[in-house]
This record gives C-alpha cells, sequence and structure tokens, in this order.
C-alpha cells in the first residue's frame, strides 16, 4: 500500500516542485526555417551589402536531406542568369572535391605525406596550368609546374603543384581529363557529374552548384568520410601572422586555417569557424560550423578575387540563415 509519503515523493520526482528548488525554463526556440530563409533571401538580394557588388550569382542552402532555400539573384546590368542546373568552372572549389577523393581513397585514414600534400605544405609551389589535352604528368612535366622548393617545404603556400604532385604519386599521372572524371566519381559516386576542363586535381572541374551541393549533401549525411575529416590537420596561412605561412590568397586583413583541400574560416575578429572552398571565378561552397547545414555562391567571373568576394557575401547569407535576421 502506498504511503503518503510515497506519494508525495513520486509527485516531487515528476513536477519537480519540492525540497525548494525549481525547473529550468524551456530553451528559447530558434528561428524556424521560413524565417531563415526570408531573411536569407533578403541578404542575398540586398542592394547595400557585399552581395550587391557580386551580381548575378545563384545561391542554396540545405541540409543534408536537400535543398532548403536559393534563388536566383539577377541584375538589369547583365543577362548573365545563374541557376542550380548552370554549368560553371569552379577553379579552387576542385580542391575540396580532390581532397575528399583522397580521404576516400585511404578509408578516412591519411598518411603523414598526404597530410603534408592536402594542407599544402609540401614545397611543390610553382604550379603554373595545365592544357586541356594533356595527362596528369604531362601537366606536371609542363614548365615549372612539377619543381620542387627546398625552402617552402612544411611551410603553407596555396597553389595547385601540391595536388598535382600527389596525383602523380599516387597513380594517376596517365590520366587525362576524362579519365580523371571517372577516377574521382567512382569514389565521390557517379551520381555527382564533373568533367575536368584541364587535368587539374587543384582547380579544373567543371560541374553545376547542384551536383556540387550532392557532394556538400554527402559530406553533411556522414557518406563521404571527409564528412569527419572537416577542419582536420588545420595550418596557420597568414605570412603576417605566422612564420610558417607563405603565400595565401585570402586578404591579409584576415588570418583563416587550412585544413586538408578546404579553408576553415576562423579568423579571430570575423570568422564563424565555416569550412569553405572559394574558387577564383567566385565558386564559393560551405558548410556551417556546426555541420547541420551547407551553402553555395555560384558564378563564373574573371575578374581578380572574385572568390573571396563572393566568399563575403556568402558569409552574409549564412549569418542570416543561422540568425533569422536579414544582413
Amino acid at each position: 500500500m502506498a504511503t503518503a509519503s510515497n506519494t508525495l515523493f513520486a509527485t516531487c520526482l515528476v513536477l519537480s516542485a519540492c525540497g525548494g528548488g525549481s525547473s529550468a525554463p524551456p530553451p528559447t526556440p530558434g528561428p524556424d526555417t521560413a524565417q531563415r530563409s526570408q531573411a536569407a533571401s533578403a541578404t542575398a538580394a540586398s542592394s547595400s551589402n557585399a552581395c550587391a557588388a557580386i551580381l548575378p550569382f545563384y545561391w542554396e542552402i540545405g541540409d543534408a536531406g536537400g535543398r532548403l532555400a536559393g534563388a536566383s539573384v539577377n541584375t538589369a546590368a547583365s543577362s548573365t542568369t545563374y541557376d542550380a542546373s548552370s554549368p560553371l568552372n569552379i577553379a579552387s572549389a576542385s580542391k575540396w572535391l580532390y581532397a575528399a577523393y583522397v580521404v576516400e581513397r585511404r578509408v578516412g585514414a591519411l598518411t603523414a605525406e598526404d597530410i603534408r600534400f592536402l594542407n599544402f605544405q609540401s614545397g611543390y609551389t610553382s604550379f603554373i596550368a595545365c592544357s586541356p589535352g594533356q595527362t596528369v604528368d604531362a601537366c606536371l612535366a609542363t614548365s615549372t609546374n612539377g619543381d620542387y622548393t627546398a625552402a617552402n617545404d612544411g611551410k603553407f603556400f596555396y597553389g595547385g603543384g601540391h595536388m598535382q604532385k600527389h596525383a602523380s604519386l599516387i597513380g594517376l599521372g596517365a590520366l587525362g581529363s576524362a579519365a580523371l572524371a571517372s577516377e574521382i566519381r567512382a569514389q565521390l559516386g557517379t551520381d555527382i557529374v564533373l568533367g575536368y576542363v584541364q587535368p587539374q586535381p587543384a582547380g579544373g572541374v567543371r560541374t553545376t552548384p547542384d551536383d556540387y551541393a550532392r557532394f556538400l549533401r554527402k559530406l553533411l549525411g556522414g557518406t563521404l568520410k571527409m564528412g569527419a575529416a572537416l577542419g582536420s590537420h588545420p595550418v596557420c596561412t597568414n605570412p603576417l601572422t605566422c612564420a610558417s605561412a607563405v603565400s595565401t590568397p585570402v586578404p591579409p586583413t584576415e588570418s583563416w586555417h587550412y585544413s586538408v583541400g578546404h579553408w576553415v574560416e576562423d579568423d579571430p575578429a570575423v570568422g564563424d569557424g565555416a569550412f569553405s572552398s572559394a574558387g577564383a571565378f567566385g565558386f564559393y561552397p560551405w558548410v556551417d560550423a556546426s555541420r547541420q547545414h551547407y551553402g553555395i555562391v555560384a558564378r563564373q567571373v574573371s575578374q581578380l578575387g572574385a572568390g573571396f568576394d563572393s566568399a563575403f557575401c556568402g558569409r552574409l547569407i549564412r549569418k542570416a540563415w543561422l540568425s533569422g535576421v536579414a544582413q
């Protein structure tokens, strides 16, 4: 038979109201998807922030399950329109794909040599470009592309030579552009459609925002092992703040780290910890620091600094999405 004291004790457990204690208040709910989408859309379409300077472009945000928001943002000054299906040369956004290929091929366990090449400390720092009809090795043998600089070994130097040499070392040297694309897709998934305009792992990919988003969703969902490797083995990249860096494309006012084939946007003043891989023609993909959402700002222009101009717009869109407040 239950006693009065037993009944009171049970009531205390359920209500947490005895002994002078009080239950914690419920957490404040964050913005819902509709609020996030509205804030991100307003930020992308703003005429007074960093996004206004990069028109026209396409943007998209999603999670492991799919696209959640996005739009083409156009301007009367240009007849060009970008959307999810626009084929684009993505330049250095190719680096993230190649690094993910290597992580997958190594079953998640990179060697010390892999890491040295993928975080750009290998000393192969004289790369210029490939020609479309070459193989990986033929490109490496052209001009100064395969030159090794001992003074740069162990120091961060952003460039395509590290991945070109690495691809040769792991047996991809005989591959031309088409064969290289097939090899990369064999690890990343044949559902990701991509090609190479030149056999350059670090900068030769041509693909669509939709296909790159498919890759990012695989990172978030754990289908690709790069998802677990995000931010791993980071190195300092700003020559003004660390002696272990020689050359970086990031504006000198900011200090990011570089992981295996992708940036970590962790500048102490303005960084939010996102993982990204901006390309010279303005293609900017990212995964937020919480690894819950991905995003893309997509365009193709020949303009100095286009990749980081897109990154500064993308940073605002990302902040608007996460906070539910237009930037």
